[in-house]
């Protein structure tokens, strides 16, 4: 996977350059959707949630924080729980700038946080084993700081796929995306983290129109299933 991605990086150079300067250009800015991005639902057990990450888990793609991740999982778990919950997320949210990011945060304990990161440290074109140091200090700083007693990672998505993103720009990012998600799934086991692969096929209806971001609909898929995974325990 390496050897193609590398291949087709020194080949095709400047046509990669090219491509990503016209997507920048071109790209459709969706908003972050308004809506809360704190509270308490619910009534049983008591479950404290916060989501942490970039513009997925900050809802790009859907019209109300209701419609996106926060929301939805919300609305899910409160049927059995009561659910005390904090999105902190921002478009543009790298591992590193995420990791800053907890400096300013109140320090409060945790039962499960949800990592939604990764496609912005792919396409910052961060190395690897940079990502892989700043992820186990990430999981790190959740338990120590926040008493985070479950972390469960969001898996990369297959990038390739991406509607927004034209050959071979396409097929570059994919592969470097699928060699990072295999090293993160390899790290989180390692790390007691539970990582929860990308298992939504990216078709149209669950794209965003910017063809970059989930849409509602799969908001809502993806939520039940994180709801799923955390019911599990």
């Amino acid at each position: 996977m390496l050897a193609a991605e590398i291949a087709l990086k020194t080949t095709l150079f400047p046509v990669l350059i090219a491509q990503a300067l016209r997507v920048r250009r071109q790209a459709q800015l969706l908003p972050e959707p308004p809506g809360a991005r704190a509270g308490v639902a619910g009534a049983g057990p008591e479950l404290r949630l916060m989501i942490l990450g970039d513009s997925s888990a900050a809802g790009v793609g859907a019209a109300h924080q209701k419609e996106a991740l926060s929301g939805r999982l919300v609305a899910e778990l409160s049927r059995s729980h009561r659910v005390s919950w904090r999105l902190e997320a921002v478009t543009g949210a790298t591992t590193g700038s995420t990791l800053a990011r907890l400096d300013g945060l109140p320090r409060a304990a945790y039962d499960i946080v949800i990592l939604v990161l990764g496609v912005n440290d792919v396409t910052s074109q961060l190395p690897l084993s940079r990502l892989r140091a700043r992820r186990r200090e990430l999981h790190h700083r959740l338990r120590s700081e926040f008493s985070a007693r479950r972390i469960i990672a969001a898996g990369l998505p297959p990038m390739r796929d991406f509607a927004l993103l034209p050959p071979p720009l396409s097929d570059v990012l994919g592969l470097q995306a699928a060699r990072f998600d295999e090293a993160l799934a390899l790290d989180a086991e390692a790390d007691g983290v539970e990582y929860m692969r990308f298992a939504l096929p990216l078709e149209p209806h669950l794209m965003a129109t910017d063809g970059f971001h989930p849409s509602a609909a799969a908001y809502a898929i993806w939520a039940g299933l994180a709801a799923e995974r955390i019911r599990a325990g």
